[in-house]
């Protein structure tokens, strides 16, 4: 598969090139509002001072990164704020590739293509780990392949593309994994906040040095626009702790600093927003998956049913997840997907739908009727 090039814009330009009406199942972009606090925060950050308007730390803002520690339970010197879950997770898998003696990333098959791509734009080998039936990846698979050539294993759960919720037996496996192989484990954790099982544990509980978790408020605030992520990253004067440093630095040479207002914003949304907020989130894709995997259940279609994220991958008899069978929904059936192939080799025959647009149902009806 080419990781080099963008295919989710690929899909989407399409789409918008279309001559029908199209529903919009391939970007991730929340459809629903941010945090009122968030909104409080951004209108009294435009009446602050000259002072306001100025570099913040490069790190991030103090308030903000004291806040995200005492939520993860770290001290707030392992906190690195960044652009976005994305910057975060280069700088966690580069500063892996260089700590780390193995020249290899470890990814999982199907695999969020930006991190194939990552790997491939700095040079790693590339290996993959097939996920089972019912796209859960299984931590023996993992101790299998992984080996001396290992420098980093990336997990992501809730997982995207197949909505797996990985809980604390298979998370401290993963870790165990990483460190028998003195590898490191990158843990993208930006779907916490969308788990539906109540199985989700963090990489964090178990306090090992090879492990550095990344998050964003993207999709947690619904603000992929503001692009403020963080990663957390071992201790600085234990085992590993070279990785802190050598992120700063590369943060601060590429971006110098992050948003000032958008943190700004953040923080004033993390300390003011009720659990009422989240929860109403979690349970409006709950409706989603339900209506949407009804009308799967209604034409056959073969699928594993999200324990969090907000993602289904489907199987349609006779119609593989190519790019052409994606094109041919959205001029036949006015939805937009993504191709299996797209995620690697294991679900090259599924389709991957992104439940994140108020149109769910009728998506839903478009595509019963096509494969009816």
């Amino acid at each position: 598969m080419d990781y080099e090039t963008p295919q989710f814009f690929r899909v989407m330009q399409y789409a918008r090139n279309a001559d029908r009406d199209v529903v919009d199942m391939v970007s991730g972009n929340p459809d629903w509002g941010p945090p009122e606090g968030l909104r409080d925060g951004l209108r009294d950050y435009a009446e602050l001072g000259a002072d306001a308007y100025q570099y913040p730390p490069s790190v991030g803002l103090a308030e903000l990164r004291t806040e995200i520690a005492a939520r993860r339970d770290v001290d707030r010197d392992r906190v690195v704020v960044t652009n976005g879950a994305g910057e975060a997770n280069h700088l966690a898998m580069v500063g892996g590739l260089e700590q780390f003696p193995g020249e290899e990333i470890l990814l999982t098959d199907p695999v969020y293509p930006y991190y194939a791509g990552r790997a491939n734009f700095v040079g790693a080998d590339t290996s993959f780990v097939p996920v089972d039936d019912d796209g859960r990846l299984n931590p023996e698979r993992v101790r299998e392949r992984a080996s001396d050539e290992t420098a980093v294993i990336v997990v992501n759960s809730p997982n995207n593309p197949t909505g797996t919720v990985y809980g604390a037996d298979a998370m401290r496996e993963f870790v165990a994994v990483a460190e028998e192989c003195d590898a490191l484990l990158v843990s993208d954790e930006v779907y916490d906040h969308f788990d539906y099982t109540g199985r989700f544990a963090s990489a964090l509980e178990f306090d090992s040095p090879n492990v550095v978790a990344t998050n964003s408020f993207s999709k947690t605030m619904a603000i992929t626009g503001l692009r403020v992520g963080y990663a957390v990253f071992p201790a600085e004067d234990g085992p590993n702790g070279d990785l802190l440093d050598q992120a700063r630095t590369r943060h601060m040479l590429t971006n110098v600093t992050g948003s000032r207002p958008a943190q700004y914003a953040v923080f004033r949304a993390l300390r003011t927003t009720p659990p009422e907020y989240y929860a109403a989130a979690r349970n409006r894709l709950v409706d989603r998956v339900d209506a949407f995997c009804e009308a799967l259940d209604a034409v056959g279609a073969e699928y594993n049913r999200p324990e969090g994220s907000f993602y289904v991958m489907a199987r349609f008899d006779g119609f593989p997840g190519t790019f052409e069978n994606v094109y041919e929904l959205i001029d036949e059936a006015g939805v937009a997907g993504m191709p299996g192939t797209a995620f690697g080799e294991s679900r090259s025959e599924w389709v991957r739908f992104a439940l994140v647009t108020p149109r769910v149902e009728t998506a839903a009806d478009r595509l019963a009727e096509y494969f009816d």
